[in-house]
């Protein structure tokens, strides 16, 4: 039987999901997720599994990760929880613990090396230009200060140092 962390609740409150106890478990979340519709994602489950404390399960499960951040939930939400906020800080628990799913490990990866999650490739390039647009898009790719810029915040939030230690670890 898994332990109880009572201040887990507590953790996610402090980090700025201050609304959460207020959860009535009505599963509106659910319903309307657009990523629960197709995945074994239920909101309304994570959020009662953080409620009573079951830390290790919430933040070790890969379902942690398959929430889109839509805000769907918080727009329909009857008590104004913002259940998106909530779970972005349980996944920022998670990563501290090692818990971070390989793919998400691997767009951190590359957001870190180029600027982008899903870099630009020749395939994206060509139908840019065919469809009258520069071939490179006006983000870090075509911006090299830009990119010397976002790696310094990725650095001094701590993002690349966190990343960096999911990728020695795995």
């Amino acid at each position: 039987m898994e332990k109880v962390d009572h201040a887990f609740v507590d953790e996610i409150v402090k980090a700025g999901a201050d609304r959460i106890r207020t959860c009535i478990q009505c599963g509106t979340c659910s319903s309307v997720c657009p990523s629960g519709r197709r995945t074994a994602f239920r909101t309304r489950e994570l959020i009662r599994k953080a409620l009573l404390g079951l830390k290790e399960e919430v933040l070790s499960s890969p379902n942690l990760w398959l929430c889109a951040t839509c805000h769907t939930c918080l727009e329909r939400c009857p008590r104004q929880i913002k259940v998106t906020d909530a779970i972005i800080i349980m996944r920022n628990m998670a990563a501290e613990k090692g818990f971070m799913l390989p793919e998400h490990r691997r767009a951190s990866m590359k957001l870190l090396e180029t600027g982008h999650a899903v870099p630009i490739n020749t395939a994206n390039r060509e139908k840019r230009v065919s469809l009258g647009l520069d071939e490179v898009p006006p983000t870090v790719h075509s911006h090299k200060d830009a990119l010397d810029d976002l790696k310094t915040i990725m650095e001094r939030t701590g993002f690349k140092d966190l990343i960096e230690k999911q990728e020695a670890e795995k």
